[in-house]
């Protein structure tokens, strides 16, 4: 019986999706940036003219100029669709929210409220052997658990 338990459950687990090990791989840079402070090396996980890693700059520099970090920033992936992958660009669709994060500084010492979901359309490309987003733009969903919060 322990073998057909096994078995099922082999043939039963979900089949890991090779995209999300590079979105998962890309958060830990974006948070380990974020953690930082760093702006550059935030910077760098975008291609140079992404409007996503402008934005992104952007806001790590005013919770900068509030005397901030954001620590432990972790997403939480709910889904995540491959549209076209070569060696050198990955298009997904991501459904995905701030799983956890915590502003630090000047005494303060306050977890990030939890994010809704938000489902992207993310364009990375390969710069150098590393994946760079050079786009992300929201989509509408028609799934019922999503669609309510991208209204």
């Amino acid at each position: 019986m322990p073998f057909l338990v096994l078995l099922l459950a082999t043939l039963l687990a979900p089949v890991p999706n090779p995209a999300s090990a590079v979105l998962h791989a890309w958060d830990v840079d974006r948070s380990a940036a974020w953690a930082a402070g760093d702006p550059a090396a935030l910077a760098r996980l975008y291609t140079p003219r992404s409007p996503a890693g402008a934005a992104d700059v952007a806001m790590l520099r005013a919770w900068q100029a509030r005397g901030l970090r954001v620590v432990d920033l972790r997403m939480q992936l709910l889904a995540v669709e491959t549209r076209r992958r070569t060696p050198d660009r990955l298009v997904v669709v991501v459904s995905d929210r701030l799983a956890s994060g915590v502003a630090v500084g000047g005494g303060v010492r306050q977890p990030l409220p939890r994010d809704a979901v938000s489902t992207r359309r993310l364009v990375l490309v390969r710069v150098a052997g590393e994946w760079r987003v050079a786009q992300a733009s929201p989509v509408r969903t028609t799934s019922p658990t999503v669609r309510s919060r991208n209204r």
